[in-house]
């Protein structure tokens, strides 16, 4: 005769009444039981992983930039700065300080270039490599305390939940904050009103860039007044910021001096590139575009995107490993539909993106606009294959315009 299951939880010895019990052959669990089990697995395995990052081989600049080139073209600079500032940052976290050792301070990264040249892209790419916790935020929507809109220390609340409210993995993290332009003074001279969705986030931002114990609602601040704040050290987490500092341009070539006419100012203009005279940036033009000198000394590594040119744009379309026209491929496939491109379509796509002045973002909305009847009819039409040409494209563009083109 079969000996008789317990009929209670074989670990906590709650009776079967009681909840949910999984039975076993030999033994019960309750869901209580389970859902300890499940928070101790949890806790271990974020603890293998923090282990694993310090014992693991690093992943070299040089890797780090080969992983980003597979996503990215061009925008060599960035590339290496980005690379070189993850490097440094799994080092420091790695470091184990003795009282007499030096101690490496991390170095946030500030990013400026046009809209459309792979700011966003870059950080999410390398999000991808990363094994910290990594979030995006944007600066757009933050203001002072007690205004509407976001608390600063929403952008912390973000990396908490990256980092399922691990807080010291989170304090191990790196934050990309995007839009970051706006949030510059409206004025050269200090405001003597409140700018609260400006000057006012830069002074709020100080604390977290420099590195301080901050107190973070986990559920953001104000729905929720009475949660039980949660301390989030800095200290170790690196910020990097990015903005398109649109007209930075003229604050760059008032500073060069390249409209003054003589002998000795030619000789000066000769080397510059006025076509790119982004590449030129210091800290100094951020300072004249808006940003507090506090928080410019805070961000010390400075680097620049290159304007995309056609040649980089064409590339976009057909070249990384996530491009435009394979997601594209990719969809029609999964309806078991080849689409193919002319090539004179590609090249029609971006002239159009030239034209507008979209940068590489506004090639996907050019894509769209043409695919958009397509991808329509196509899943409830019994088609094998679907060729986009070149005539087709442009009736498709004939009636749009750029400001649709960028909403």
């Amino acid at each position: 005769m079969a000996k008789k299951q317990n009929e209670g939880c074989a670990f906590c010895g709650s009776p079967r009444t009681n909840g949910i019990l999984l039975q076993g052959l030999s033994a019960n669990i309750c869901e209580h039981c389970v859902k300890q089990a499940y928070e101790v697995l949890e806790q271990s395995a974020r603890q293998q992983k923090q282990l694993n990052l310090d014992k693991a081989k690093l992943p070299k600049p040089v890797e780090i930039k080969e992983f980003l080139d597979q996503y990215i073209i061009g925008q060599d600079i960035a590339k290496k700065t980005l690379s070189v500032a993850v490097y440094n940052h799994y080092k420091r976290l790695m470091q184990d300080l003795d009282d007499n050792d030096v101690e490496i301070e991390k170095s946030n990264i500030i990013m400026v270039g046009a809209t459309g040249t792979g700011k966003t892209l870059l950080a999410k790419t390398i999000a991808k490599l990363l094994e910290v916790p990594f979030t995006i935020v944007d600066a757009t929507v933050l203001t002072e305390a007690g205004y509407v809109g976001e608390d600063i220390e929403s952008i912390l609340t973000r990396l908490l939940q990256a980092s399922d409210y691990d807080v010291e993995a989170a304090e191990r993290g790196i934050v990309f904050i995007d839009e970051i332009d706006k949030i510059a003074r409206k004025g050269d001279n200090p405001s003597i009103t409140r700018d609260v969705s400006g000057e006012g986030v830069q002074q709020g931002l100080l604390k977290l860039l420099e590195g301080s114990v901050v107190n973070v609602p986990p559920q953001g601040g104000r729905k929720h007044p009475d949660q039980k704040m949660i301390p989030v050290n800095t200290k170790n987490i690196l910020f990097i910021c990015g903005g398109a500092f649109d007209g930075i341009e003229q604050k760059i070539a008032h500073r060069l001096n390249t409209k003054v006419v003589g002998y000795a100012a030619s000789k000066v203009n000769a080397v510059l590139d006025s076509n790119n005279l982004l590449q030129y940036v210091s800290p100094q033009d951020l300072k004249s575009f808006g940003l507090i000198p506090e928080i410019i000394g805070r961000l010390p590594m400075l680097c620049y995107l290159e304007q995309l040119d056609r040649v980089a744009l064409r590339s976009i379309l057909t070249e990384p490993k996530n491009s435009i026209i394979k997601q594209y491929v990719k969809m029609f496939e999964m309806d078991n539909v080849k689409l193919t491109f002319d090539e004179d379509v590609l090249e029609f796509i971006v002239d159009k993106a030239i034209e507008f002045k979209l940068g590489a973002r506004g090639l996907r909305s050019i894509v769209e606009t043409i695919m958009l009847d397509i991808m329509f009819d196509v899943p409830s039409s019994k088609k094998k294959s679907v060729t986009i040409n070149l005539e087709y494209a442009q009736n498709k563009l004939q009636n749009v315009n750029a400001d649709k083109l960028r909403a």
